[in-house]
């Protein structure tokens, strides 16, 4: 007699991350962690005993990411689609790391965070990679869970960046990835209760634009913003570069991981 099949086993792969010390389980179709979210995650400086918290985790790969570092960091990842933070537990289970996954709106009011114990002032490090394409710009994925996770609208940014504020603590640090040209934005967003900005970008040639900013903000910073050199993902050759590789292997942080 043939094995019973598992379909929600054949709608996931099973894939590896850090040069394979995190391992995660996502889609086949639909949203999947890529190299954003370990840029994200190379990005987040955090101290042992942090709390941390990854807003929009999908199956949870930057948060745990951060978390594998092994630096007595708890981390909660909040994923709106029930499906992707069922995978993200499986995750937090697969790789044996502290973590809790909570099924939650962004964008929803402080008591339904506060519900889960995600209450103001309660994190010292928020970490976001928001839905941030241009609808008016960008061809729409007919998958709705795709969608939903790479196309921003109007206020996802700033709603975005209220929740993170609400929740971190005085001093505490949100890192985001955003796309590269809507830098104004972000400073705009950012310039209500936070400062100490840190600005990166991302290039994924030496002769053609950014296509991504990394950004770290300090709640109740007061330091001028600071802009870091360059990250370049492809050399002339079109090879990884050196230092993508390190970072995407997880063998050394980014800039603003580590300042």
């Amino acid at each position: 007699m043939a094995e019973p099949v598992d379909a929600a086993a054949q709608s996931t792969t099973e894939d590896g991350f850090l040069g394979g010390r995190l391992r995660l389980r996502q889609p086949v179709t639909g949203h999947r962690a890529g190299h954003d979210a370990i840029l994200l995650a190379a990005s987040t400086r955090v101290r042992a005993g942090d709390r941390v918290v990854e807003l929009g985790t999908g199956v949870g790969a930057a948060g745990l990411a951060v978390a594998s570092r092994g630096e007595r960091i708890f981390a909660a990842l909040v994923e709106i689609d029930p499906d992707l933070a069922a995978l993200a537990r499986d995750n937090v289970r697969l790789n044996e790391l502290a973590a809790e996954v909570l099924c939650l709106d962004v964008t929803g009011p402080a008591e339904a965070f506060a519900a889960v114990g995600l209450g103001p002032d309660s994190a010292d490090v928020v970490l976001m990679n928001p839905p941030f394409h241009d609808a008016a710009r960008h061809r729409a994925s007919p998958d709705p869970a795709r969608q939903r996770a790479h196309l921003a609208t109007a206020t996802t940014l700033e709603a975005w960046v209220h929740a993170a504020r609400r929740l971190l603590k005085s001093g505490g640090t949100l890192t985001l990835i955003w796309r590269a040209d809507g830098l104004a934005d972000v400073l705009a967003a950012l310039d209500r209760g936070f400062g100490s900005v840190m600005v990166q970008a991302v290039h994924g040639q030496a002769d053609k634009p950014a296509i991504r900013i990394l950004v770290r903000a300090t709640k109740g910073g007061r330091a001028p913003l600071m802009l870091f050199p360059s990250l370049l993902l492809n050399d002339s050759s079109s090879r990884p570069s050196a230092m993508a590789r390190a970072v995407l292997a997880g063998e050394q942080l980014l800039p603003l991981g580590q300042f």
